[in-house]
């Protein structure tokens, strides 16, 4: 039996303004982004009296998205 488990890695971003909210063009386009770069969606958290969410995706640590990440 081998010990190998799927490594992850995360990404947050905080959406929206104290004076104009979320927008959802603005999170829906954000979203498809990241879903064309593999992230998946596993949280949001409503940042409260700022009008503002913060968005956290996770996505599996590959030798594509390794490589990317230690480019500058």
């Amino acid at each position: 039996m081998t010990d190998e488990y799927q490594a992850w890695e995360y990404r947050v971003q905080t959406v929206g303004s104290l004076w104009t909210g979320v927008k959802a063009g603005e999170l829906e386009t954000i979203l498809n982004e990241w879903g064309l770069d593999g992230w998946e969606v596993v949280s949001t958290h409503i940042i409260e009296n700022a009008n503002k969410i913060n968005v956290i995706a996770k996505r599996p640590v590959t030798e594509r998205t390794r490589r990317r990440r230690s480019m500058p």
